[in-house]
């Protein structure tokens, strides 16, 4: 599988809770779309927020945040682990 990074740019009213109850709806769905998502980031001030995803392509990592809370991202960008 591929490894991708999603970008979130601006989601209003962002708070910790907020983005960690999304995250457990990933993990919810994402088995029946052969994704996951294994880590994210977050800072509340900006809205921001990044996840780190495992998923054949691209598609199926946007299919799993649509259907699991709607926040879609604004860019998922194929990655590669560094040291």
């Amino acid at each position: 599988m591929a490894l991708f990074m999603d970008v979130h740019n601006k989601v209003d009213g962002l708070t910790a809770e907020a983005v960690a109850g999304a995250h457990q709806r990933d993990l919810e769905v994402q088995a029946k779309h052969g994704v996951e998502y294994q880590r994210y980031w977050f800072d509340e001030a900006s809205g921001k927020v990044f996840c780190l995803v495992e998923a054949p392509d691209a598609e199926a990592a946007a299919t799993v945040h649509r259907e699991a809370h709607g926040l879609l991202a604004d860019e998922i960008i194929p990655v590669r682990e560094g040291s």
